[in-house]
């Protein structure tokens, strides 16, 4: 879906989001509230600079909008693969970006994630999957990798590894394979608006994944093993 149309979707027609390159960001009003949208477009590969710009539209909201819900659009086939960006320090400004948005959470701010396009890698980290809950489009797209770029990670054969995404989600891209693992909480389906207004009072300020992940099937031994390790702490 074109970030236009989820927009006004989302927000009318008249929703107050616009693009500035590949960075989307926008004080909206939903349903009589104020709401923050910061996010990205056309596949974007987060570099520094976009990271940047995305940590300071989330710390310009704690300054200026105290406990103000941030929403984020997602659509990035991850982290800039340029040397430039690499030797201005690419994983600082990525692991800054993930700061700022569990900052705002610690300070109050509701933030929701929603992949309505691509989702892939570190600019996926770093952004949905720290927010408070992520979100998904069903017809989204969400990957750490493809089959035989893991293939060649792992030294494993694609043909043991398209096996297995038969049976494991953890080594089978796709959308419902990350709501069964839980690190998408659901499908946004149907009325958006809804959706979202159900995510703004609903969505748990812990973090729950490993739990929907036990219980959907997905990842089986992830929340036992966490909370050994709390038992033990």
């Amino acid at each position: 879906m074109e970030w236009t149309s989820l927009a006004a979707q989302l927000f009318g027609p008249d929703h107050g989001v616009r693009a500035d390159g590949d960075f989307l960001e926008g004080d909206v009003v939903f349903e009589g509230k104020p709401l923050t949208v910061i996010g990205t477009t056309n596949h974007a590969p987060i570099g520094v600079k976009l990271a940047l710009a995305q940590a300071r539209g989330v710390l310009d909201t704690i300054a200026q909008h105290p406990g103000q819900p941030i929403l984020l659009l997602i659509d990035t086939q991850g982290q800039q693969l340029r040397r430039r960006d690499e030797l201005l320090g690419i994983n600082r400004a990525m692991a800054h970006l993930g700061a700022t948005i569990d900052f705002a959470r610690r300070q109050g701010h509701r933030v929701i994630g929603l992949v309505y396009d691509q989702a892939l890698s570190g600019g996926f980290i770093t952004s949905g999957l720290i927010a408070d809950a992520c979100y998904a489009l069903p017809e989204a797209e969400i990957r750490v990798m493809r089959i035989p770029a893991m293939a060649r990670v792992t030294k494993l054969p694609e043909e043991r590894l398209e096996a297995l995404s038969l049976s494991n989600p953890v080594f089978a891209p796709g959308v419902q394979n990350y709501v069964t693992m839980g690190g998408v909480r659901a499908l946004w389906q149907g009325d958006l608006q809804a959706a979202l207004r159900n995510a703004l009072e609903h969505t748990p300020t812990q973090d729950l994944r490993a739990r929907d992940g036990a219980e959907r099937g997905g990842r089986q031994l992830a929340a036992s093993v966490v909370q050994r390790v709390l038992d033990a702490a």
